[in-house]
C-alpha cells in the first residue's frame, strides 16, 4: 500500500509562487498516475493536474499556464510548482495515487491579496 505525504504548504502574497511536494513510500509509484487536487473550504475537491507514468501532463483550465506537475522517480516523489498564484487558489491540497487510490492528509495553501 503507498502512503503519501505532502509538504510544502504555505502562506503566500497573490503572485507569488509555492512549490509542493508529495513524497511516496511503501511501494514505487514510477508507473502510476498521479494528481494533485484541492479543496477550498465549503466546496468540492477538484482535480488540479495530472502526470502519467510517461509524464504526460494535463491540468484543471483554471491553472493552465501557472501550474506545473512533474515528477522524480528516483526520488518516488511528485510535485506541484505553482506560479502567478491568486487568492482563489486558497485550498488544501491533495496528492492522489490513481493507480492504488490512496490519498495523502493534505498541505494548505493560503494566499493573501
Amino acid at each position: 500500500q503507498v502512503q503519501l505525504v505532502e509538504s510544502g504548504g504555505g502562506l503566500v502574497q497573490a503572485g507569488g509562487s509555492l512549490r509542493l511536494s508529495c513524497a511516496a513510500s511503501g511501494s514505487s509509484i514510477r508507473f502510476n498516475y498521479m494528481s494533485w487536487y484541492r479543496q477550498a473550504p465549503g466546496k468540492q475537491r477538484d482535480l488540479v493536474a495530472t502526470i502519467t507514468s510517461g509524464g504526460f501532463t494535463n491540468y484543471g483550465d483554471s491553472v493552465k499556464g501557472r501550474f506545473t506537475i512533474s515528477r522524480d522517480n528516483a526520488k518516488n516523489t511528485v510535485y506541484l510548482d505553482m506560479n502567478s498564484l491568486k487568492p482563489e487558489d486558497t485550498a488544501v491540497y491533495y496528492c492522489k495515487d490513481r493507480s492504488s487510490g490512496s490519498w495523502g492528509q493534505g498541505t494548505q495553501v493560503t494566499v493573501s491579496s
